[in-house]
């Protein structure tokens, strides 16, 4: 692995981690975009296999977005527009011309892509897998309100419960009446994975905002590259299959593939025939 710290337009700062062939062309660079409460060491597992994965001569990089791991903190004005500025450069530093989003940060890969339609920044290949994208009130976002007040108060516990509770919509934990899940909360948060994200959630605030506003950034998906590749787990929620079929509509030319053994954490978690998958495709 190779760390290296990159300047942002606005002065600040990204954390960035290379994986495989120091010297690999943009061609075979891949831009791992993570997920929201996430950072770069968490995907640490699965950049080291996707690098083995893709083989002699390609690398992976992935960074710390704002306001996590060794990255700058959100500036006061952040935005998606923070975040595409930023893909652009991390794909600049590296020359990459290929990108991978997880989760939260399959939105901000979207919709960088969406951006750089028509000019050199535009990726070869864009995958997603669980993309988190407010696309057609797919996302129902009203516990966003409630979320949001709850970690400005510091009340954690409930910040998470309501959290859970938003982000998995039909679900056996959306079910569990919200005095009970704070309870388990308490009990859960002190996991050292929990620790983390109790550390990030004023950070999470800004950055679902960003993603599932859809007011604030314009979303024609459709010109996004027809070898546009979205991916989603068949144990995923619900909310991942629709937003995933929705976004293969919108973009003509792209693919749509179900991993049958996919959860929401295969990503980091490095499952061996997602890798094996996500390879081929860029390898293709």
């Amino acid at each position: 692995m190779r760390e290296r710290d990159i300047r942002t337009h606005d002065g600040g700062k990204l954390a960035l981690y290379s994986y495989g062939a120091e010297d690999a062309p943009g061609e075979r660079r891949v831009v791992l975009i993570g997920g929201a409460f996430l950072t770069a060491l968490i995907y640490r597992p699965f950049s080291v296999a996707l690098a083995k994965g893709l083989g002699d001569g390609w690398a992976v990089d992935v960074y710390d977005r704002r306001g996590r791991g060794n990255s700058s903190d959100q500036p006061h004005n952040y935005s998606m527009v923070t975040e595409i500025a930023d893909v652009r450069t991390i794909m600049d530093a590296t020359d990459a011309r290929n990108i991978l989003g997880h989760s939260l940060g399959g939105s901000v890969a979207l919709n960088a892509a969406q951006a750089f339609a028509g000019t050199h920044h535009q990726p070869d290949r864009l995958a997603v897998y669980d993309a988190a994208v407010n696309i057609d009130g797919s996302m129902d976002t009203d516990w966003m309100a409630g979320f949001e007040d709850s970690v400005n108060k510091g009340n954690i516990n409930l910040a998470l419960a309501r959290m859970k509770r938003g982000m998995h919509p039909g679900s056996a934990l959306a079910r569990i009446p919200e005095p009970v899940l704070v309870g388990l909360m308490a009990v859960v948060s002190r996991t050292k994975v929990n620790t983390m994200f109790r550390e990030l959630l004023p950070s999470g605030v800004g950055e679902l905002k960003a993603a599932f506003d859809a007011t604030e950034t314009p979303r024609d998906f459709s010109v996004l590259p027809p070898s546009t590749h979205f991916m989603v787990g068949k144990k995923s929620p619900q909310y991942y299959k629709v937003t995933a079929a929705r976004l293969h509509a919108a973009v003509p030319g792209s693919t749509l593939e179900i991993s049958p053994k996919g959860f929401h954490g295969s990503v980091p978690a490095a499952v061996k025939e997602l890798v094996m998958d996500i390879s081929d495709y860029f390898k293709s």
